[in-house]
């Protein structure tokens, strides 16, 4: 459906003349359109070269007609909350609702925007909350085995004209099933329903579950054993039943997507139910052992919650992602339905998701001076504007394999290395990923090696600087939750690490591998408040390697994880920086457990809180903060992030280099 005309950049686009134009992709000669004579920020004809999809590898177009099925949709949005007895002792409804109360007014939509609610344990609970009405009116349908919908309409409301009657309902529903002893839940019934509702309009679909799906149609049993968590050979990875992946697949047909919160406190087998994430074009968030008495991870939903809730949503999209001629893409990596060999089903699409895809050969690139890709999104906005996204990305061609060594990308690398080896853990076995890992380091290096005529009997790893971490990355890959090997590890933690390398951008993906350690001593000891030293340029703490052997007594280090960060206090730092920050005389009034920094008028305090802001600015929501001091028995949270260390069960990061030189060739 995208086969208008590629976006012309100036470094891939050859004009035959002023009435013609070359294809960057195809080659193909086309005729110029007329418009393309006028340069609509001068408001003059002439050059085409001055129009600003010839100047920009990334323009957006208002879609004509012809690219709409339909007029656009409003936005519509679902959720779907477990009020099982474990839902009901986890405590997150207080947070959600509150948090949803507070956000409806910048639910991105305009006048016409829709939401409704679902409530569910060995039942459905409708709520009809239509204008007219003075209160909520709640409609239980016991039978879930063939459960229908109890009003023709009503269920999805006029946001705008209902907003005090869902306001009404968000503050009882917490109370509503607060003793609860339902310890049942129907999810599959829940989405069928769902589905139901929404299929004549698409949508979001939003769903909170706290427990394993144990009742009416997609119910499931557990799968985990807790003794074999930490195997070498881990089975059930891949989905006990395809229920939730046919229903996701019917859902993106109808552009709807699911979006799951699992906030479970026991197995919940995420490998089954992520499937109506996954293929729907959803995402997928997970916090695991939650409980409203956990402060870190009610603020850590809050956060997630607020970031969902009020982020850029696109609906009812579909993504092509086309290359140059004698190139092709032989396989996409994230959460959608591939519709054809090159386009992707995206019923909603959002900021904070991800994709790869892997390249193949098909013609020689001999006669080829460059290669260029192109990803075309087609979308319609939360204003019901239908619009077209384009990126092209222009790589120069060479036949020195050295050329291709020096301009290698390895956090791209390393990437894509995760998604591929996701794919090989669900395919074959987590064994097999983890040797995948090595033999790709092995075979870059060898190659290099090759190429600039090194000895075969060189007993040292030599590599181009842009790849010298590159054997870093990997270790930390393989000592990561997602592929670690004997190392206890529930088997929902590491099912979710798999989703997460599936579908993190790049700059995410990387700080949840390596996460970044700092040491923060230079915020309190040079001149100049508020994280400026005198000359007005900001302070940047060194950052280290994510080994024990960093620590010291004296100093205060932050390790940013991506959605949390730990400050790590040694028990021999100035009672002065402690007071200046904390507000505690010394290291040891502080708690064993110490959430989130208090804002305080002092240098030291607002150095830290601007280093900490600088580092948010780059995620998508706020990370919460934890503090722990050197005696603290949680220490070991923190410890084990040392990638570079030697543990039990693998290598430092010094005895895994010695590994790959006897493997090199």
């Amino acid at each position: 459906p995208l086969s208008f005309l590629p976006d012309l950049h100036q470094s891939v686009c050859l004009f035959v003349d002023s009435k013609k134009w070359k294809c960057n992709l195809c080659y193909r000669v086309n005729e110029l359109p007329e418009e393309f004579q006028y340069d609509p920020v001068t408001k003059t004809y002439g050059d085409p070269t001055r129009r600003p999809e010839i100047k920009s590898s990334t323009i957006e177009f208002i879609a004509p007609s012809e690219y709409m099925l339909r007029p656009p949709q409003p936005a519509i949005y679902l959720f779907l909350l477990d009020v099982s007895s474990l839902a009901q002792q986890s405590g997150y409804l207080h947070t959600v609702c509150n948090t949803l109360t507070e956000h409806l007014e910048n639910l991105p939509g305009d006048a016409r925007t829709q939401v409704g609610f679902i409530a569910y344990n060995s039942a459905i609970h409708f709520y009809n909350i239509a204008e007219g009405f003075n209160q909520p009116h709640e409609v239980t349908v016991l039978d879930v085995e063939d459960v229908f919908l109890p009003y023709p309409d009503n269920l999805l409301v006029n946001l705008k004209e209902c907003k005090e009657l869902i306001k009404d309902l968000l503050k009882q529903l917490p109370k509503r099933f607060e003793h609860t002893h339902d310890t049942h839940s129907a999810l599959g019934a829940a989405l069928q329903v769902a589905f139901k509702m929404m299929t004549a309009s698409g949508g979001r679909v939003t769903v909170f579950q706290t427990c394993l799906p144990n009742h009416g149609p997609g119910a499931l049993q557990s799968r985990e054993d807790p003794n074999n968590r930490s195997s070498k050979d881990v089975a059930h990875l891949g989905p006990a039943t395809d229920f939730y992946k046919r229903l996701a697949l019917e859902c993106s047909g109808q552009q709807i997507a699911v979006d799951l919160f699992l906030l479970n406190s026991q197995y919940c087998d995420l490998a089954t139910i992520s499937g109506i994430s996954k293929f729907s074009g959803g995402c997928l968030h997970h916090i695991p052992l939650y409980s409203e008495s956990k402060p870190q991870l009610v603020k850590t939903l809050r956060k997630c919650f607020e970031r969902y809730l009020t982020r850029k949503v696109g609906f009812e999209a579909v993504m092509r992602v086309r290359c140059t001629r004698g190139l092709a893409i032989h396989t996409f990596h994230g959460n959608f339905f591939v519709r054809s060999t090159d386009l992707l089903s995206l019923p909603n699409v959002n900021p904070d998701a991800g994709f790869g895809m892997q390249i193949t050969y098909e013609e020689s690139l001999a006669e080829c001076k460059s290669v260029c890709f192109q990803a075309a999104l087609l979308y319609t906005s939360s204003k019901a504007e239908r619009r077209i996204r384009v990126h092209t990305l222009c790589i120069p061609v060479t036949a020195s394999l050295t050329e291709v060594m020096y301009s290698a990308d390895a956090q791209c690398i390393v990437g894509l290395l995760s998604k591929m080896a996701v794919d090989r853990s669900l395919s074959s076995s987590l064994s097999d990923a983890r040797d995948a890992f090595i033999n790709a380091t092995v075979d870059i290096f060898s190659a290099f090696k090759i190429a600039q005529n090194l000895p075969q009997n060189s007993s040292t790893i030599v590599a181009p600087e842009n790849l010298s971490l590159l054997p870093l990355y990997i270790l930390a890959l393989l000592k990561h939750p997602a592929f670690r090997t004997g190392t206890s590890t529930r088997l929902d933690d590491r099912v979710f690490a798999m989703c997460e390398m599936k579908s993190l951008p790049l700059d995410q993906l990387i700080r949840y591998i390596y996460p970044e350690f700092y040491v923060l001593d230079c915020l309190f000891v040079t001149p100049g408040a508020g994280g400026y030293v005198d000359d007005g340029h900001k302070l940047e703490p060194p950052r280290l390697q994510l080994s024990a052997e960093k620590l010291d007594s004296r100093s205060m280090f932050l390790l940013d994880c991506g959605s949390y960060m730990f400050i790590y206090i040694g028990s021999n730092v100035a009672s002065s920086i402690v007071q200046d920050i904390l507000g505690y005389n010394s290291v040891s009034e502080i708690p064993d457990f110490c959430i989130d920094l208090p804002s305080r008028e002092t240098a030291a305090s607002e150095a830290l809180l601007t280093f900490l802001d600088s580092i948010n600015e780059e995620k998508p929501y706020t990370s919460y903060v934890q503090v722990i001091r050197d005696t603290s028995q949680f220490r070991s949270m923190l410890v084990e992030k040392f990638v570079d260390d030697r543990n039990p069960n693998s290598l430092a990061y010094y005895e895994f280099l010695q590994h790959l030189r006897t493997q090199i060739k």
